[in-house]
């Protein structure tokens, strides 16, 4: 016998099939932001996904959509009032009581430190604190009163829950009304169970209704009318239980045995609802699901808030994302579509899975301490990013030259790489033809029956400059950098020239020194990574020290010094080893510093001083620095700074051009001395 097979559809969920995959250059730019800006790569992580992009809403964005449901239900609708209510009348029980103690001075003083300390250590709980206080005899008219109206508030709406329009029937009810109430219940609980017992007539009911029909406005003409009606509201009642938490639930059950300042109330409707569960076992008894406010439901639209107010609790909890370990696929999507709408559950799930793509595409990677860093391939993708925006900012000014081209002389090296968006090199054609013939047969296609190519297949021929340059970038890592907002951008500017020279020109050696009380060499993910610190000195002295060894190492390349500073040499290195620091800046260091400068200029060093900050002082001071060794001195705004390092750097070695033309162009939204 063939084996059958059946398939199962439901609605699809997924989005947009046509959309996109999520796009991580967005979210890895801002997370490299907030790395550069000194916040962990999980922080920075997490920052994203509750910020969202820019066509992408957030977690704060859901999470705020979700406390504002939240706060429509609870000031729409009776419950959360209630309890409200009862823990303000708590508190003006207790304060009242408290005012009568401190002013009865004709009060034992063992009584009074007795009452005072029963109030002192009432339970946090209000449902524990209301019956705890049963038994207290209060001192204070206004704190009894108080107290009998938490009593008289429960009555009321439990008996609401049951039977419309009761809450607002009973309030100010007086002692006969209450008593007209317990007697109507075991009216009907007897009438109930004989029916049950199938020993009631129709006159039963005819009686029942004449004595107690005041308190069924929905006029029922025979017993199974008056069943349904009682069966719906009990069993939304007891739906409203099953969907409250444990916690809550135990609440409202202390509460309840106070309603009305006795158990006796409770104790009917309990053997109500027992009654009718037993003679309605159709209805809807042990469900939590919300109903959608059908006619005759009563209750159910308050069954249906306290299940969404659960549900809102819930993913509230989930899009905070605050515990250990939190991920978003724990978000309940079934839950935000139905509370939010299916975009909010669309926008829940685009997160996850960005989330999941950076973990798992190699962008994250966790160290030897278990955090997150950014991986090689991150800090490439960040550099390729920042290198594009350079690109574009320099294609923008007249003359400029290309900085996707690989090597300034044109010549080929024999080498190639896949082309990126903005590559202005010919292709290989041999290599190109490879990859579309290689990846036809691997789709399971024939290079008899035609090739087609394809983006990935496209390969660039690169091309070697004829001379090599040696490059020192310095970047100013003193505290006020990071104070006046210079930090992340001086990062920035390193990535993108690190990137350039990593991938276009890499005969060139580069080296990234960072001076701050002192200097040292920095990888690119080290300065990165680098944290503000507060730490009072800017060392140039000691940064050219170091950048003249690199020059030394590298005798037949070109020197080309680049320094970027927003403040006067502070400090210098004296022959100890030993920092020496003062402010204003003394006429030592700054001997001190432009004998190092002069040194650099005697390499044959090409510099450029890169000048941020307005302050005239520090301007006359570079300008007469790089005058003297016939530099640049270049005050760019900040988010030109990487444009106008990177432009420097391909000025210095554009063949057939002078160094004081390299320039060219530069100046639209800054300005050059020198």
């Amino acid at each position: 016998m063939a084996e059958r097979h059946t398939s199962r559809f439901r609605r699809y969920q997924g989005g947009d099939p046509l959309a996109p995959p999520v796009d991580l250059a967005e979210a890895l730019d801002a997370i490299g932001e907030d790395v550069m800006a000194g916040y962990s790569p999980e922080h920075a992580m997490r920052e994203f996904l509750r910020r969202g992009g820019e066509q992408q809403p957030g977690l704060d964005e859901l999470g705020a959509r979700v406390a504002a449901k939240r706060r429509e239900l609870l000031q729409r609708h009776d419950l959360d009032g209630t309890l409200e209510q009862v823990r303000e009348l708590l508190e003006r029980a207790v304060l009242e009581e408290r005012k009568q103690l401190a002013r009865d001075v004709s009060m034992d003083d063992g009584d009074r430190a007795f009452r005072e300390l029963r109030l002192d250590n009432l339970p946090a709980s209000p449902s524990a604190a209301v019956t705890d206080l049963s038994s207290y005899d209060w001192s204070s008219s206004e704190a009894r009163q108080a107290y009998e109206e938490i009593k008289d508030l429960l009555g009321r709406e439990l008996l609401d829950q049951r039977f419309a329009g009761m809450k607002e029937a009973l309030e100010g009810a007086t002692e006969q009304d209450r008593a007209a109430i317990n007697e109507m219940l075991g009216d009907l609980n007897e009438l109930l169970e004989k029916h049950q017992r199938g020993e009631d007539t129709d006159a039963d009911f005819a009686e029942f209704m004449d004595k107690h029909g005041d308190f069924f406005p929905e006029g029922p003409e025979n017993i199974d009318q008056l069943l349904d009606a009682l069966a719906q509201r009990s069993a939304a009642a007891q739906r409203m239980l099953n969907s409250m938490t444990p916690e809550q639930r135990a609440e409202l059950m202390q509460l309840s045995g106070q309603a009305f300042g006795s158990p006796e109330l409770m104790e009917q409707l309990a053997r109500m609802d027992a009654n009718l569960q037993s003679l309605r076992p159709g209805e809807d008894w042990s469900g939590a699901e919300r109903f959608d406010g059908e006619e005759g439901l009563g209750l159910g639209d308050g069954t249906g808030v306290l299940q969404d107010l659960a549900d809102l609790d819930q993913l509230a909890e989930q899009l905070a994302q605050s515990h250990s370990g939190a991920r978003l696929d724990d978000v309940d999507l079934d839950k935000l579509s139905r509370q939010l709408g299916e975009q909010a559950a669309v926008d829940a799930r685009t997160l996850a899975e960005l989330e999941r793509a950076l973990r798992d595409s190699g962008y994250l990677k966790r160290g030897s301490d278990g955090d997150l860093r950014l991986s090689p391939k991150a800090m490439r993708q960040l550099g390729k990013a920042l290198l594009r925006d350079v690109a574009t900012r320099l294609s923008g000014r007249q003359g400029q030259r290309d900085v996707r081209r690989s090597g300034a002389a044109g010549e080929l090296n024999g080498a190639s790489h896949e082309w990126e968006f903005g590559d202005t090199e010919p292709w290989d054609v041999t290599r190109t033809l490879t990859n579309a013939v290689r990846r036809t047969v691997a789709e399971g296609g024939s290079p008899a029956s035609g090739v087609r190519l394809s983006i990935e297949d496209i390969e660039i021929a690169e091309t070697e400059a004829r001379t090599q340059a040696c490059v020192a970038l310095l970047v100013d890592t003193s505290f006020s950098m990071a104070m006046d907002g210079r930090w992340v951008p001086m990062k920035r500017t390193a990535l993108a020239l690190h990137q350039l020279i990593r991938t276009r020109f890499r005969g060139d050696h580069l080296q990234l020194i960072g001076f701050g009380r002192h200097a040292q060499v920095m990888e690119i993910e080290e300065l990165t990574g680098l944290d503000a610190k507060w730490a009072k000195g800017t060392n140039l002295h000691h940064g050219l020290l170091l950048a003249n060894r690199h020059f030394r190492k590298h005798p037949n390349a070109q020197p080309v010094l680049l320094i970027v500073t927003d403040g006067e040499p502070t400090a210098h290195l004296e022959s100890n080893g030993e920092v020496w620091f003062s402010y204003p800046p003394h006429p030592l260091t700054i001997a001190h510093s432009v004998r190092e400068l002069d040194n650099s200029r005697r390499l044959g060093a090409q510099t450029t001083f890169f000048r941020l900050g307005e302050d005239p002082g520090l301007a006359r001071f570079i300008e007469s620095m790089a005058r003297r060794v016939e530099g640049r001195m270049v005050s760019p705004e900040l988010d030109d700074l990487g444009a106008a390092v990177v432009g420097s750097y391909l000025g210095s070695r554009a063949p057939g051009s002078s160094y004081t033309d390299q320039f060219g162009g530069w100046g639209e939204r800054g300005f050059w001395a020198g």
